[in-house]
């Protein structure tokens, strides 16, 4: 599969690169977790150039990876990293803005498979909290769910922090911070019966699923999304 890409001046300007039809910018797409429920499999991970992340990415497939689609608009300059489902209903996809430096980190939360996501922030809205990306994210029920947060590329003297939500992720609060990483207490961090892996021969990620010892592929997708080309305003 090649998801579908076509740069925009509204691209180039937000992200402050250049591309041009004398310089153009190749575009890659980069995944990053995966999980499945059943017939029905979820992939996120983002777009981007040599220099700058585009867009956070988020695929579905009802047909155990035979056709895919975006089951969620992509969010500007954004990434997402993290994914898990509860069961065949309830799930999370975990990420943050990449531009100029990870920051707002956000959970996207789904009670219909996938069909309708709510994107809601971990942080509070104290701009010196903006800084961070999200290390770690799982919930123990739909109820109760973590996150640790690292904010070391904020300048934060204390920068490692646990974010823990009540109401399956629509709020946030800070639990603990310290100077030293924190981990979530007995959570797997990703689904191990899933993994993206890169297959440099064929330029492509691959969606894996373990079965015992073997790892049987599901679905491919391009990493080369095409050129970015953006002629200069008259």
């Amino acid at each position: 599969m090649v998801v579908p890409f076509e740069c925009t001046a509204e691209d180039v300007q937000s992200a402050g690169f250049s591309c041009s039809e004398e310089a153009p910018c190749p575009i890659y797409l980069e995944l990053s977790a995966a999980t499945a429920k059943g017939n029905k499999y979820y992939v996120v991970g983002n777009i981007h150039s040599d220099a700058v992340t585009l867009y956070s990415v988020l695929l579905g497939s009802e047909d155990a990876g035979a056709t895919w689609q975006e089951i969620h608009p992509r969010i500007r300059l954004s990434g997402l990293d993290h994914l898990q489902f509860l069961d065949a209903d309830t799930g999370w996809a975990g990420g943050q803005q990449l531009f100029p430096l990870p920051q707002e980190p956000f959970v996207l939360l789904t009670s219909d498979a996938g069909k309708n996501w709510r994107q809601q922030p971990v942080l509070g809205e104290d701009a010196d909290k903006r800084y961070g990306s999200i290390q770690e994210m799982h919930f123990s029920s739909k109820t109760d769910g973590g996150v640790i947060i690292d904010r070391s590329q904020g300048g934060d003297a204390g920068p490692f922090a646990l974010y823990e939500s009540p109401d399956g992720g629509a709020s946030w609060s800070l639990k603990e911070q310290n100077a030293k990483p924190l981990h979530l207490k007995g959570a797997p961090d990703q689904d191990a019966d899933w993994r993206m892996r890169v297959d440099p021969g064929a330029k492509a990620f691959l969606l894996e699923e373990r079965r015992g010892e073997r790892w049987i592929s599901h679905a491919a997708f391009s990493v080369n999304l095409g050129m970015c080309k953006v002629p200069p305003p008259r």
